[in-house]
């Protein structure tokens, strides 16, 4: 067996002169290669300029994959018809014009199945939008069809309109309550355009009969009689981001979980004496500590889940006590905020002991790269394409801004996302501790333990 190279020493390479005795050897020098010479050899340009263009055209397509027209991807939107109408008399007969309206607009032809209509009564609808359920609603208020029918006979001066509501939900996001708005005031619109045909020819046949014309003014109002408001459905506070401060504070977390995780594995190694440590021009190695793969995952797993509890109180009291977001339920914020990131740095402690010196890269791809667009928190995701709803089945961020949304918008309802976050954070913890235990486990039982550094005198 050739034993190993000595430290600060080269191993001949197929071009290198046999080495001589002692005296004949040259003097070694400190200055060794030039960085002309480093550069002119092309094995140190093919791992790194295909890695990284590799990493770039994957987050280029990953990222500006699902934002350049989320319009055209919108499928099954969430929107509430409410009818809250008591009906009036209408040429004589008893009608309710808001229920008509309703049913017409929940039967609308819908090919590409963008919207999820879904006819609710009045505390249905509020339920749905205070556990982030529906983000938006298009509702038809109490005095509707009463309003129509003053349109029809008019009293002096100038006859109230029927209004027809947009409530919002910014609690679901900025980009989600958008949609739902727009959805609900162009089938509000929609709506005021067939009623008004039909009021223009009631109009018209009144008009004959009795001798008589319809006047410009009427004639306009008539064809489209309803005037569309929008008000807030389910508020959320001033000081939120206008719904994007639950997507920040859970990127914050996962940021802490994974760039965390990567700072403790690299100090840990660094203590261990696996890895040099470099600060400026100086270098140190510690001596090496003869330790497990396991026993190694075990140190960084641990220290991941202890340091998540500074973490998870700086970013509360950053957040809440000094820039003073709109937050309630604090204790439980800052408990799945714990448990959010030690779940992440749990996770990549699992990765790296998994995976090695890619592992930093995977956990990236894991955590950040196909997380983020997959979130739903800030374009959600039925605006998003078929891939990156996938996704979002199982990526943490989804999950976890699900539940700060919950936490900090819904009054920390289990049925606006937290149930189902507190379930994943569970299987993520699990997943976790027994990728780290088999493959750690398995790496020792084979004797692939790591390279075992040379100590320095």
């Amino acid at each position: 067996m050739t034993p190993p190279t000595p430290p600060g020493t080269s191993e001949p390479g197929p071009d290198s002169e046999p080495p001589g005795p002692e005296s004949e050897r040259p003097a070694p020098t400190t200055a060794g290669a030039t960085a002309g010479q480093v550069l002119r050899n092309p094995r140190i340009w093919i791992i790194p300029s295909v890695l990284v263009t590799a990493v770039s055209l994957l987050l280029a397509l990953l990222y500006m994959g699902g934002i350049l027209n989320p319009r055209i991807d919108l499928h099954r939107v969430p929107v509430g018809l409410v009818s809250a109408d008591k009906g009036a008399t209408v040429d004589g007969k008893q009608q309710n014009l808001g229920a008509s309206i309703t049913a017409a607009v929940a039967a609308a032809p819908d090919p590409d199945d963008r919207v999820n209509w879904q006819v609710l009564t009045p505390a249905e609808a509020q339920q749905k939008l205070a556990s982030n359920q529906l983000y938006g609603a298009l509702k038809i208020p109490e005095d509707f069809t009463a309003a129509v029918a003053g349109l029809g006979q008019p009293p002096a001066g100038s006859p109230a309109r029927p209004i027809a509501v947009v409530l919002t939900n910014p609690g679901s996001g900025s980009l989600a309550s958008s949609f739902a708005s727009s959805i609900a005031t162009d089938a509000a619109h929609r709506a005021s355009l067939d009623l008004g045909k039909q009021l223009t020819a009631v109009a018209a046949q009144r008009a004959t009969q009795q001798g008589t014309q319809v006047s410009n003014a009427s004639a306009l109002l008539l064809a489209d009689p309803i005037t569309v408001e929008t008000r807030v459905g389910h508020p959320i506070g001033p000081h939120s981001g206008l719904g994007l401060s639950a997507f920040y504070y859970t990127l914050l977390l996962v940021l802490a979980g994974f760039l965390g995780g990567n700072a403790i594995g690299n100090g840990v190694d660094v203590a261990l004496g696996y890895t040099d440590n470099e600060l400026g021009p100086w270098h140190t190695r510690r001596r090496t500590v003869p330790i497990t793969r396991r026993r190694t995952w075990v140190v960084k797993s641990v220290m991941s889940t202890v340091i998540s509890l500074f973490t998870s109180a700086v970013i509360m009291l950053a957040t809440v006590g000094i820039l003073g977001m709109d937050a309630s339920h604090l204790p439980l914020l800052f408990l799945f905020s714990f448990c959010a990131s030690a779940a992440v740095g749990l996770g990549v402690q699992a990765i790296n002991a998994t995976f090695g010196g890619i592992g930093q890269l995977v956990s990236m791809f894991v955590f950040i790269v196909l997380a983020l667009p997959s979130s739903g928190a800030t374009i959600p995701l039925q605006a998003l394409p078929d891939f990156y709803r996938f996704l979002a089945r199982f990526e943490p961020m989804r999950q976890l801004s699900d539940g700060i949304r919950a936490i900090l918008y819904f009054d920390a309802r289990a049925d606006a996302g937290l149930a189902r976050a507190w379930i994943m954070i569970a299987v993520g913890t699990v997943l976790a501790l027994l990728l780290g235990w088999v493959m750690t486990s398995y790496y020792d039982r084979k004797g692939l333990r790591r390279l075992v550094a040379v100590d320095s005198a």
